[in-house]
């Protein structure tokens, strides 16, 4: 019993470090202990957040209006600089990516905004791309249905949903003549983020996160109409939608009334288990492209 007992110990007790592991670590505290970040020129990173919700029927971005420079009075994706927050100890702690994009979002923005869905969208790094230093910025994508009115705050001056078609966007940035100028690169950056957008609703259940549940088809049709831009066919969308997997599922409920133009009352469902939506609901250009 007792050499059984030893056993289980020196089986849970950790393995000693042979004498090249303990030599390795010990070159790598003295590695660190001398290490001089200042060797290599300063760089400093930041978030930006594009937030997307549908107000209107109209797809809108949230914008804040700079109130320092640089770009003092223009408009600009929620963002800013990662920090380094208090601990409970005392020590300051790293901030992390996800944690400072929200941050930035409420502290611009108002604590109100609560986004339904945050993703990592791209990294932006081109020199030069702000005037302070050489800045990495690490963009964000939200959505969410009914979003409230922003309320600026710290170092925003106003912030305002607008419209998306109303910032001319373009493949060099801006068309020329359009008044509400964004600042730094944000022009390609909300670019990006409304591909990403519209090519997601192809393939995932995003589109969900523009509604309030439970909603109709044709509440859901709205969404994408809205974010492609184009108008689809109510009969093919809702076959499209119900062929799929897991997208959608029936609540059992129907809507209190009909339709505008009267008729029978609306089935209401909510979003799915589904990941990904196989077969793709296709924007109509690409369906002809496939074809």
């Amino acid at each position: 019993m007792a050499d059984a007992a030893a056993k289980s110990a020196a089986a849970k007790s950790p393995a000693a470090k042979s004498p090249a592991a303990s030599s390795a670590d010990s070159a790598e505290r003295e590695f660190l202990a001398s290490y001089d970040p200042r060797a290599f020129p300063p760089i400093a990173v930041t978030v930006d957040v594009v937030a997307l919700t549908i107000r209107d029927a109209e797809l809108q971005v949230l914008l804040v209006q700079r109130a320092e420079p640089p770009y003092q009075h223009h408009w600009a994706l929620p963002g800013g600089f990662v920090r380094q927050l208090p601990g409970p100890d005392g020590d300051a702690t790293e901030e992390d990516l996800a944690e400072a994009a929200a941050r930035e979002l409420a502290e611009e923005a108002g604590s109100r905004l609560r986004t339904q869905h945050l993703e990592q969208l791209k990294t932006y790094g081109a020199p030069g791309r702000d005037p302070r230093m050489r800045v990495v910025s690490v963009a964000y994508l939200a959505f969410a249905p009914e979003m409230p009115e922003p309320q600026a705050g710290s170092d925003a001056a106003d912030a305002q949903w607008v419209p998306v078609c109303a910032l001319g966007l373009s493949e060099s940035g801006q068309r020329p003549g359009t008044t509400r100028k964004l600042a730094f690169d944000h022009a390609r950056i909300l670019a990006d983020g409304l591909e990403r957008a519209r090519a997601k609703l192809e393939y995932s259940p995003l589109a969900t996160a523009f509604v309030t549940e439970p909603f109709t088809i044709s509440e859901l049709r709205e969404v994408y109409e809205t974010v492609w831009g184009e108008k689809l066919h109510p009969g093919n969308f809702h076959r499209k939608v119900l062929s799929v997997p897991g997208f959608v599922e029936s609540t059992g409920d129907l809507t209190q009334t009909g339709g505008a133009r009267g008729g029978p009352r609306a089935k209401l469902y909510r979003g799915g288990d589904a990941a990904l939506l196989h077969p793709a609901l296709l924007r109509p250009d690409r369906e002809e492209e496939v074809r």
